[in-house]
């Protein structure tokens, strides 16, 4: 019987961790943090619990965008941008703080990975660029790559907001 009683006990303690748990999430959310386990979309963008979350800062190339390497090869560099995204982030969670909304209704985020911040990684190591329409935050990172000749940087390349406008075939 009073293994019955502990496991029930235990039961109901974990549900009720649940409930804060849910409690915690939609608090967060109000407040323009999210937290937890991303999806990556692309080379900007993640969806982290259900929110779309582009990017702060930044803009990587888009999934059907190709570059060309040290040897004038081309290579999906949109591709490329999201599978480092990707294995960056695994399955550890990410801390984004909103500072705004899109015109597509995407949370605006500045993204952490245990403190480190994705979008200075991600420009760094010549997945995207300093996106400085909006932001000149990242332009010392795109310089360190530029001058290291990492990611896009290896090869040539189009601006992801050059390659938008022009008219795809």
């Amino acid at each position: 019987m009073k293994k019955f009683t502990t496991k029930i006990v235990l039961s109901l303690a974990a549900l009720g961790g649940l409930a804060a748990l849910g409690m915690a999430a939609v608090a967060t959310a109000s407040t323009g943090v999210v937290q937890g386990r991303a999806s990556v979309i692309d080379g900007d963008t993640l969806e982290v619990q259900g929110e779309r979350i582009r990017l702060y800062g930044i803009d990587a190339p888009e999934a059907g965008q190709s570059c060309l390497d040290a040897k004038g090869r081309s290579y999906r560099c949109g591709q490329r941008a999201a599978f480092a995204l990707s294995d960056k982030v695994g399955a550890r969670p990410v801390l984004c703080q909103s500072t705004g909304r899109d015109r597509y209704g995407r949370m605006v985020a500045r993204c952490s990975l245990a403190g480190e911040d994705l979008q200075a990684w991600m420009v760094r190591n010549g997945h995207a660029l300093a996106f400085v329409r909006y932001s000149k935050t990242y332009r010392a990172q795109e310089a360190e790559a530029k001058a290291s000749g990492v990611g896009m940087w290896t090869g040539s390349f189009e601006a992801p907001w050059d390659w938008r406008r022009r008219p795809k075939s």
